[in-house]
């Protein structure tokens, strides 16, 4: 058999193929898709209340896009991006269809999807937000709660600690105190703040805004604390110094032996 015989086939084949590809991937980038985002209010499946905001997009020639509802023009936009932003508070409520229309610089006229969507009123938008907001609270505040509850049960362990204890601070790291200037472990569940956590301090009771800091940090604190111990400094009670005092010399002859 002749070699040609074989490849003609393949390339008919080739060819037969780019003719019905390329016209279709022209025609899918000249398509005009409409999406639509929430700026500010309620939306749950098609259920939509507040200020949103309409985006097409289209092929780089795009030159004016009209927005629709229900058929009737919404609002044009002749520069890019195409974006319109509408309030559903000013049409009626119900069942609505979104839609637009993009005109290139070349004449072409290009059609979007459609959005159905229902418009509900305000007091209705809050209504079923709260319904859904009403759980998600409920479990936020029983996490605070055993958030709180651990921190307490964990604190009453180590306020006994004796100054200069090295400290292992695990995974949400350590933190200084700003009243006694102890350093404590930052506890697991510490309530999340934009500036640290929310936690307490385990010898002194102070509950503060607290950041994981360095481990050299924390090990200069904890040799600190030890020094303003033995001299009797201010940042450990006067009426716990002298069982501190006896703690450490009890410690040190358990080492000796």
């Amino acid at each position: 058999m002749r070699p040609y015989r074989t490849v003609l086939p393949i390339l008919f084949a080739l060819l037969a193929g780019l003719i019905f590809i390329l016209p279709a991937a022209a025609q899918e980038d000249s398509q005009l898709t409409l999406r639509m985002s929430r700026d500010f209010g309620y939306a749950a499946g098609n259920d939509i209340q507040g200020t949103f905001s309409l985006k097409a997009a289209g092929p780089e020639d795009l030159s004016r896009v009209v927005f629709y509802l229900d058929g009737e023009t919404l609002g044009e936009v002749t520069q890019a991006p195409f974006n319109l932003r509408f309030t559903t508070d000013v049409h009626p409520t119900g069942p609505h269809t979104l839609s637009a229309t993009g005109y290139t610089t070349g004449g072409q006229e290009l059609h979007s999807n459609e959005i159905k969507v229902d418009f509900v009123s305000a007091d209705e938008g809050w209504q079923t937000t709260m319904k859904m907001m009403i759980p998600v609270f409920a479990i936020l505040f029983g996490v605070l709660i055993l958030a709180f509850v651990s921190i307490f049960l964990t604190s009453g362990k180590q306020k006994n600690l004796p100054p200069g204890t090295p400290r292992k601070y695990g995974l949400s790291g350590g933190a200084i105190c700003s009243r006694c200037q102890r350093p404590f472990a930052i506890h697991f569940f510490a309530f999340n703040m934009v500036a640290g956590k929310l936690d307490r301090c385990p010898y002194c009771g102070k509950w503060g805004i607290v950041r994981s800091l360095p481990i050299d940090m924390l090990r200069a604190a904890e040799a600190a604390e030890l020094e303003d111990a033995l001299q009797g400094g201010g940042g450990v009670a006067q009426d716990e110094q002298e069982k501190l005092r006896k703690d450490l010399e009890n410690s040190r002859y358990q080492d000796d032996i």
